[in-house]
């Protein structure tokens, strides 16, 4: 495999560097939000994400009849690599898991209704897949979907709960799924839906992380939702849910923000002391970091495979590289949160101060990383689901619950 980048990649890495300094703003980018620097939810936020598609960077991959570039996907990797290695928000929810799949599932009234809006960033999606008693198992959702007619159109009503549903707070549009069949088998009786957030029959309730991010609780009770609202075929969201989280896996967890937090872990122990000795000196310290960058590597090399593995299906068609996403996602996760507690545990005491503080080691960013990563592990489908995939598709294993 050539893991280099050919000169038409890489100069398009540099438009978007000098892009990237064109439009540099603290309120936009922030490092120190760690992965949650990727959402869109602030004007601001807002209002550079819309000068990203007026570049026509939004919809790289798109078909060009449907308003995108039709480019490969290598060019979308580079622009969201970019994105994070600043801080910044990144292309996720809206051009990926729900722009692919109306592109390839939806109605001709839904690709209409949404594409267009989210090329110009005029829009923005919550996910709601989790429940208080569906997790990273989302084939287990209950919530509700009753055929239903109100006002002489033709629906479903939606009643239940959803929970860890980041986003619902600023976003116009609820991406969520529900059962359609009870008596079918769990994987083959759900639908998926498009439905306003400002719903009357929607509410939110904010839950605060331990990495001081919002995620939310939403109660659906009697929220009517049309026929042209339910995206692709009734009962098939199960399998429209395991595509898109595919691609989720792979966009929600860059390697570029890994790469920053191991280069201000050498920096530290390059010029750090223990005991009046220098600590790169130190013998357990120099192994542990050469594991740590020798890991790295190894992450950015599986996340490069998937970009490899999506470019041959994009030309010669075929499934998804599920298995690949999936060993990407599984190592690439644990590996943080390894670099995370490397970092506690090198820096010492100091490590507990908080970003901006200025005496912390690594300008606090160790104690900031090990309270955000621990989400890294469970979101997009925690570990154990990815085990699980990894060894039912590849191995040919049972799995283990």
């Amino acid at each position: 495999m050539d893991f280099e980048f050919s000169q038409e990649q890489l100069d398009f890495e540099k438009a978007v560097e000098a892009f990237l300094d064109e439009h540099d703003d603290p309120d936009v980018f922030d490092v120190t939000r760690e992965n949650m620097a990727q959402i869109v939810d602030t004007p601001k936020r807002r209002e550079f994400m819309a000068a990203v598609g007026a570049k026509g960077w939004l919809g790289l991959t798109w078909p060009a009849e449907l308003g995108g570039g039709d480019g490969e996907g290598v060019y979308e990797y580079l622009l969201n690599e970019r994105l994070a290695a600043r801080g910044g928000p990144q292309i996720g929810k809206g051009v990926g898991i729900i722009g692919k799949t109306i592109i390839a599932h939806g109605s001709e009234f839904l690709k209409k209704e949404f594409l267009p809006k989210i090329l110009r960033n005029e829009v923005e999606f919550a996910v709601g897949y989790s429940e208080p008693d569906a997790g990273s198992d989302a084939a287990s959702m209950k919530l509700k979907a009753t055929r239903a007619e109100r006002d002489g159109k033709s629906g479903w009503v939606l009643d239940g709960q959803k929970t860890w549903t980041t986003s619902a707070h600023f976003a116009e549009w609820y991406w969520v799924g529900a059962r359609t069949d009870p008596d079918a088998p769990k994987h083959h009786g759900i639908t998926l839906f498009l439905v306003p957030l400002d719903h009357p029959g929607i509410t939110i309730n904010g839950i605060w992380t331990m990495g001081d991010e919002r995620t939310n609780d939403v109660f659906l009770d009697d929220v009517f939702v049309p026929d042209e609202y339910v995206v692709g075929e009734v009962n098939k969201g199960f399998q429209y849910i395991s595509q898109a989280l595919d691609l989720e896996r792979f966009t929600m967890f860059t390697y570029s923000p890994i790469q920053q937090r191991l280069d201000l872990l050498i920096g530290y122990v390059q010029g750090a002391e223990r005991d009046g000795s220098p600590l790169k000196d130190d013998p357990i310290i120099r192994r542990q970091v050469a594991q740590l960058v020798t890991q790295a590597e190894v992450s950015r090399v599986l996340g490069l495979r998937v970009v490899a593995e999506s470019m041959k299906v994009e030309e010669k068609g075929g499934p998804p590289p599920t298995t690949h996403s999936s060993e990407y996602k599984l190592y690439t996760t644990e590996y943080s949160k390894r670099l995370a507690d490397a970092s506690m545990d090198i820096a010492g005491p100091g490590s507990q101060l908080r970003v901006h503080t200025e005496e912390a080691p690594m300008k606090g960013r160790a104690e900031s990383t090990y309270r955000y990563t621990v989400i890294d592990t469970i979101g997009g489908g925690a570990s154990e689901i990815q085990k699980n995939i990894i060894a039912r598709r590849l191995l040919g294993l049972p799995k283990n619950f």
